[in-house]
Order: C-alpha cells, then structure tokens, then sequence
C-alpha cells in the first residue's frame, strides 16, 4: 500500500548496530545531523536495540539525546536518560529453553544481562562484543533466577546455524532473534521491541500509528511490523525487508539518515 504522503512522524525509533552505529562504534555525521533534525522538530526520538542500558547510554550521549527514552535489552528493559534510571524490565525462567539449546550447540557462549553492571558469562566472549564486566559463572548458577535476557554465541558458527535449530526445535516458551553471526537472544515470550515501544507511546500519548521505526535486524521484525511505517535498512535480511513498509539504502550510503530525511530534511 502506498504511503499517505501527509503523514508525519510522531515518535521515532532507532535501532542502533547496523542502522546507527557501525561496527567500529563510529556514527557518521549525516546521521548525526539527522537525528538533531528530528530533536529540533521536537519529536521524541527512542534508541530501541538489542543492547544493555550500560551499552545504550554512551550512544545517546554521542548523538546529543540529554533526555528521552531508551529500550533496550530488545525490550525486556525500558529506562529513561534524565533522571537515568530503569522504569521496567520483564524477566522469565530460561533455564528449560537453555538446556535444550545447549544440547545442540554445546560449545555456545552463554551471557546473561546483570543490569547497570555487565553480564554474567559462562566463560569470556570476544572483546569488544559485551558491554560491562564479564564474570563468570556456572551455567546453572546464569539461570537460577530468572533473567531478562540470554545470550547465545557460538563465534565457530554462522547465524544459518541457529536459524536452521530454531526452526526445529520450535521453541514456544521463549521470543528469540538471531544475529548476523550465531548470536542468538533469548527473551520473554511475547517481548519485543515493539512491545517495549508501545508501552513508551502509551506514556507519551503518542499513537501506534505515528510511530516511524528503522532497523536492520531479526530482532526489528516486530518493531517494523507495528510501527506506522516501519522502514528497513538496505543490507538487511530478506525477511526484515518484507516486514517493513520502505526499504532505504544500506548502512555504508547512510540509509539511516536517508529515511529520516524525508520527513526531517
């Protein structure tokens, strides 16, 4: 369906790895730009991503957000950046979801979020891939309580790998999104970005239908299937893709910036 050409953004939503911020952590300064434009349009900006708060705030701080909200953790965590504090979390029991990933990828990373702090591991991840102290842990000791997230990387692998064992396994008691590369998110059932941002648009007063999202990833299926108009960045999988409303360019000719600039030029 063709897009209203009088609609107007109310609220956006940005995921950041892949869409904001490459992988070096550098932002380029036409993206920088556009989200200034969109502040000084006086619409709510959202950094909503798959990554902790502890990982998200310097993002902001980058970009110039001094306040707002972010949802994080692929919206398991909901917080603000002033007064910076967590306004929400959702948490569940990983552990029956865990043993049976295991068995199938025995070798995988395990992380799991400690908020503000870092994560608890079952042993180092690559560096520069989680944000915060690692300690570690057994594994029973990860998932004795419950968590608003679990981590799953097996660095040997490539993302087809857990694809094809989800596919198969069809786990029905946890929401999941898989990386680019075997990095698999385990989160509550019936989590997601897009249910995190409908509870910011609640306390906003902003509609469902007013909401512009951009994201690049799995874990931004939901978020651009519920947004007003969703739009998908232009490297991003087949799928992403088909669940967004418009396709913009790819991150390395600033696709981010592109679809915001047509609302906020």
């Amino acid at each position: 369906m063709p897009l209203d050409p009088s609609w107007r953004p109310a609220l956006v939503a940005l995921d950041l790895d892949g869409t904001v911020v490459a992988p070096d952590e550098s932002i380029s300064p036409r993206v920088r730009a556009a989200v200034a434009a969109v502040r000084a349009a006086g619409v709510p900006l959202v950094l909503s991503t798959g990554r902790s708060v502890l990982g998200t705030r310097p993002v902001a701080a980058e970009l110039g957000l001094a306040d707002g909200w972010l949802v994080c953790s692929n919206g398991t965590v909901i917080a603000t950046l002033d007064p910076p504090v967590v306004t929400d979390t959702v948490t569940f029991d990983a552990r029956p979801a865990l043993e049976v990933l295991r068995r199938e990828v025995p070798g995988a990373l395990v992380a799991v979020e400690e908020l503000g702090v870092g994560y608890h591991v079952s042993a180092p991840f690559p560096p520069g891939e989680l944000t915060g102290e690692q300690v570690v842990l057994d594994i029973d000791a990860l998932v004795e309580e419950p968590v608003t997230r679990v981590v799953l990387r097996s660095p040997e692998h490539e993302s087809e790998h857990f694809l094809e064992i989800i596919a198969r396994l069809g786990l029905q008691d946890v929401s999941y999104a898989v990386g680019y590369d075997a990095w698999l998110d385990l989160t509550p059932v019936g989590v997601s970005k897009a249910t995190a941002l409908a509870t910011v648009c609640e306390r906003l007063g902003v509609a469902q239908t007013g909401v512009l999202a951009v994201g690049d990833g799995r874990n931004d299926l939901e978020m651009l299937q519920w947004a007003g108009v969703g739009v998908a960045m232009g490297h991003a999988p087949a799928e992403v893709q088909d669940a967004a409303d418009l396709v913009t360019e790819d991150f390395e000719a600033d696709g981010c910036a592109a679809a915001l600039e047509r609302w906020f030029a």
